[in-house]
This record gives C-alpha cells, sequence and structure tokens, in this order.
C-alpha cells in the first residue's frame, strides 16, 4: 500500500456529503467532543499534521456482503448518536474509511452539521436543554485556552449574533461558500472588518485566509487505499492501525464481527439499541456494549470469556446469535430488578454486578414476571443483598473476568435458589471477597453524602422499603444548619461544637433514607420540631426511631456529637449483623 494524491478537505467533505464515503460495519460509531473538533480545526490552521488516514475500496460486486453506515451529519447528545444504515443499490463502488473516521466525521460536523449537547442542570427529557450549535471562530481575537491559538467554539446561533470590539464569530462552514481568494476580501469590506482597529483588521484577515486555504488550498487529507476484497484480511488491517492513540475497545472490535458475521439480524444495531432500552429503565443507567457483550459470554458458558478477537469466532457468534433472544432477556431481567432495589446510574457503583444476577435468571429461564411476583421474594432478597455486598466490597475492580468465572461455577452449581450463601463462602479469589471484617465496618461509618457508595450502606440498614417509591438521602439534623457557622453559634453552640458540626454532618450516621413527600414536608426543619409536630402519637414515633435508628437521647442541635456517636454504635450493630 503507497499514499494516494491526497484530498483537500473541501474535496472531502463534499465527497461525504454526496455519501462516495461510508462507514463499515467494523467502525464504531462517533464519539468527539465539541473540544476535540476545535483542537482539530485549530490544528489546520496552525498547519500541523492531522494524521494518515486508510481508505477501503469496495467493488460493487461485494457490497452487498457487507452492512456500511453513512457519516452521522447532525449530532444530538441525545436523540442522534447512531449512524444510520446506508441504503447502497450495487450500482457503484465505494470507498469505505478504515481509520480517520472520527477525524472525517468532525470535518463535516464543523464545516456542514451541527453538534447538540446537554446543557448542564437541565433535565434530560427537556428538548431546550440540547440546543443546536455549529462551529464558528473569532475573527477580533486569538482564543483564550493556553493550548489553543484560534478561538474555535461551538455557539448557537443567538450565541454568535453577539459582536463587540473583542468578538466577531464567522460561521466555519461558510468558508465553503467562499471559493475564490477575493471572495475573503469582499467578506471583509461587506462586514466592515477592514475598517476596525488596525491589528484587529490585520488579524481577521490572516485567519479568514488561513481558514480558507486549509479547506479549499492544503492537501492535507493524506490517505492509503486497500483494494482487498477480503474482509478478514481488512479486520485485520482495521484492528492493527485501531490499536494505538485512541483505541476502540475490545467490543466495538468484537461488534464488528458479529455484524459481519451474524445472519439473521443486524447485530450493531440490535445491541446498541438495546444498550439504549436498557439505560432507560427506572431512573436511568449507564450500560454499554462491553457489558452486553461480556453478558453473552458468560451466559452461554464459554470457557473462556475474555475480550479477545479469537473468543468471538463463527461458532461463538453462531451460539450467541441463536440465544440472543434470551439472554437479552435475562439482561433486562436483571436490569429492572437492580431498579427495582432503588439503584440507578448514580448509585450503581460496578455494572458488571449484573452479570451473576442474569445468568442465574438465564439458567432458571428467565422465569415470568420475576420482578413482580411475591413467589420469589426470597430469590430477590439474596440477590438484593449478593448487590450491595459486591458493590460495598468492589469486587469486580481491576480484572472482573477473574470473580465473574467463579462465581459463574457457583451458580450454576447451586440453582435451587440463588445461592448468596454460598458465594459468600465459596468465592476464593486474591482479595476479592463478599465477607467483611469489623475494620471494613468502621471504616463503612467514614462514608459521606454524596458518595457514590452511601445509598448501598443504607439500603442495608432499610431491608424492607418499597424502592418503587422514590426515596431521598436525607440529613437526619439538617444540613442548612449544620453547615453554617452563623446558624450554628446563634443556636448558642460553642466554638468547639460548631467545628464539630460542620466537619461531621455529612457522614453515613446523619442520613436516612426517607421518601420524596415527607422528605419535602420536613425540608430544613429542626429534627426536634420536626418530630414532635410530624409524630404526636408516641408509639408513631417510637417506631419512626426504631425504624431509623434514632438513638432515645436528647435530639436538640446542641447534643448532635452525642446523636452521631450513639447512632453510629446503632448502625454499627447492625451492620454488624447483617455482615459479619
Amino acid at each position: 500500500m503507497a499514499f494516494e494524491r491526497p484530498l483537500t478537505i473541501k474535496e472531502v467533505v463534499t465527497d461525504i456529503h454526496r455519501k462516495k464515503y461510508l462507514l463499515p460495519a467494523i467502525q464504531r460509531e462517533f464519539v468527539w467532543s465539541t473540544e476535540q473538533i476545535e483542537t482539530l480545526f485549530d490544528s489546520l490552521l496552525r498547519d500541523y499534521p492531522v494524521g494518515a488516514f486508510l481508505f477501503w475500496y469496495v467493488n460493487k460486486e461485494n457490497i452487498n456482503k457487507y452492512k456500511f453506515y453513512e457519516f452521522l451529519r447532525e449530532y444530538h447528545e441525545r436523540d442522534n448518536t447512531h449512524n444510520v444504515e446506508a441504503n447502497i443499490s450495487g450500482e457503484e463502488d465505494i470507498v469505505a474509511i478504515l481509520d480517520g473516521q472520527q477525524r472525517l466525521t468532525s470535518l463535516y460536523i464543523g464545516l456542514k452539521g451541527t453538534y447538540a449537547y446537554k446543557l448542564p442542570r437541565k433535565r434530560a427529557d427537556n428538548d431546550l436543554a440540547y440546543p443546536e450549535r455549529c462551529l464558528y471562530i473569532n475573527l477580533l481575537r486569538e482564543s483564550e485556552d493556553y493550548d489553543m491559538t484560534y478561538d474555535f467554539k461551538f455557539l448557537t446561533g443567538k450565541e454568535a449574533a453577539v459582536r463587540d470590539e473583542n468578538n466577531y464569530w464567522f460561521r466555519v462552514g461558510d468558508i465553503l461558500d467562499l471559493k475564490e481568494q477575493y471572495q475573503i476580501n469582499d467578506y471583509l469590506f461587506e462586514n466592515e472588518l477592514n475598517i476596525v482597529e488596525k491589528e484587529k483588521a490585520k488579524y481577521a484577515n490572516k485567519t479568514l485566509f488561513r481558514l480558507h486555504n486549509a479547506i479549499h488550498i492544503n492537501n492535507c487529507i493524506n490517505y492509503y487505499l486497500e483494494k482487498s476484497q477480503e474482509l478478514d484480511k481488512v479486520l485485520n488491517i482495521f484492528i492493527r492501525v485501531n490499536s494505538g492513540g485512541t483505541p476502540l475497545s475490545y467490543s466495538d472490535l468484537l461488534l464488528s464481527i458479529a455484524t459481519a458475521q451474524w445472519e439473521q439480524r443486524d447485530a450493531r444495531k440490535t445491541i446498541t439499541s438495546f444498550v439504549d432500552e436498557i439505560n432507560n429503565i427506572g431512573d436511568g443507567f449507564d450500560f454499554n456494549k462491553d457489558l452486553v457483550l461480556k453478558t453473552c459470554l458468560v451466559l452461554s458458558d464459554f470457557s473462556d470469556i475474555a475480550f479477545k478477537v479469537d473468543n468471538f469466532d463463527s461458532f461463538t457468534m453462531a451460539k450467541i446469535e441463536k440465544e440472543w433472544e434470551e439472554i437479552a432477556q435475562s439482561i433486562r431481567l436483571s436490569v429492572e430488578l437492580v431498579s427495582s432495589f432503588g439503584f440507578n446510574s448514580k448509585t450503581l457503583t460496578a455494572n458488571y454486578v449484573i452479570i451473576p444476577i442474569a445468568y442465574y435468571l438465564y439458567k432458571k429461564g428467565n422465569p415470568h414476571n420475576f420482578v413482580e411476583s411475591v413467589k420469589n421474594l426470597d430469590d430477590k432478597r439474596n440477590i438484593r443483598k449478593f448487590t450491595v455486598l459486591a458493590l460495598l466490597k468492589r469486587i469486580f475492580g481491576g480484572q472482573p473476568d477473574i470473580v465473574l468465572k467463579p462465581i459463574r461455577e457457583i451458580i450454576k452449581n447451586n440453582l435451587a435458589g440463588f445461592p448468596l450463601e454460598h458465594l459468600k463462602t465459596d468465592l476464593r479469589v486474591t482479595n476479592k471477597s463478599l465477607r467483611f471484617t469489623e475494620e471494613e465496618i468502621e471504616d463503612l461509618l467514614w462514608t459521606k453524602y454524596g458518595n457514590r457508595y452511601a445509598f448501598s450502606i443504607l439500603s442495608l440498614l432499610y431491608p424492607n422499603l418499597d424502592f418503587k417509591n422514590n426515596f431521598h438521602q436525607d440529613h437526619i439534623h439538617p444540613r442548612s444548619l449544620l453547615r453554617s457557622r452563623t446558624k450554628l453559634k446563634k443556636a448558642g453552640l460553642t466554638e468547639e461544637a460548631v467545628e464539630f458540626c460542620i466537619n461531621h454532618h455529612d457522614y453515613i450516621a446523619n442520613l436516612q433514607l426517607i421518601e420524596g413527600v415527607p422528605n419535602q414536608e420536613k425540608s430544613n426543619k429542626m429534627l426536634e420540631d420536626w418530630l414532635g409536630k410530624t409524630y404526636t402519637d408516641h408509639h408513631e414515633l417510637k417506631e419512626y426511631k426504631s425504624r431509623h435508628l434514632i438513638p432515645d437521647i436528647d435530639l436538640s442541635i446542641e447534643n448532635f456529637e452525642e446523636f452521631l456517636t450513639e447512632r453510629e454504635a446503632l448502625i454499627k450493630v447492625k451492620l454488624s449483623k447483617i455482615l459479619l
């Protein structure tokens, strides 16, 4: 393979638009951020090399043997992240991109497309949280970022329209219309960029000319053209060229192989849409293709479950395709189950914890109505406890395969019910165990509000909660008071007591799980006052304190240190009964 005649960016973007260039199924999807795209364009204007590309020439006689996808044109973080399958007639040869898809997609989006990402502090289901943005360059000054020279930004039309003595935003895609250099001067005159301050006028002129050269003149797209029609050879080349830089995950490569080998389904479309489905269960999760493909290997009882190309041969893929519906249902049930335990993307600290659950359900034949049925209470109780123990002990950290294989064997040999006790006693992997020591229980008490493990600890203290309702992690003594020196001093606390409150109010001993409505009613009220008004009946008050492990002591804010000490002791006793 030798380099072909290098191309201009204008030529490449035009051919992407005409669908002359497509993406083979072995390509992963677009993952670059706006910052990466901005940096790429900055590199172009600074005459930095942007790397070589690898194209694959596919004869029209062979294009129907493979699946191809179009380039992503209008990226939307929520609604449009998947490439559309290309509609190929077979009447013309095509060129597929083996290496450089991220860069080429970025060039296309920067020049002809849009990029919509979620604004912070906006709800994900709010359409207005994803404004459409185009790439702009400031013609009046350099970037203020230390590693950038040119000020590229993705902006909304409204943001770009704001102009002052330091900002004139030029939509980068408009350079495609300025085909001749004289048109650049016309643009500068028509928009009065020639009469601004002298240095800024010179900068605008230089910047626009450099942008024109980068897109229209410079032959900066250097590429190899592979003409072999053998998929095995092309796949090998693809894996080699993607082993450096920002490498593809094994799941991307394995999904590529699956797409080429599955006969009845489009593996890529099937699995990516399934990932979207399970991520939308309950309050939402953050699963990915890695988890799904790993679960396929585990549930299919293959001896080697590592992410290796050799493990995804035709036999393996045929078996996974044949059993896909059952595998998918097992994963779906597992996610529904952990969601019913109150977990979501923020509190499920190790996604691989659902794989043993899925394996158990798979071996049990995916029992109908498992999540809702009262017949499965013991199983669900043990699965819930396993989930919490596995998360708190972090057994899936590091190399999860060394834990998944023995867990699978234990479950396979003990299918009468979910074998929690066998897992606690028989799981013997170096530094991996579901057993707790007293020291580890003591360490749990140092967990703070906001820590991703806080929910798991609290859920152990509330084994009978129905998490179909919305439960909040609530400060028993109000946080708004305990972190305010002014309020604490006003309440009459000594300087030493104030320091203790400020340093200790977020620990687990001041946290409880409480339903959303009561929590809103409790709000920032003093604990004594809220309990007195909410629980006027003595027995109800006693039951509330027992359920939440509230010590029977003075509950005024002045006595916060004793409250924390006494409640820590109660929590430790309960956790010891559960964990030791």
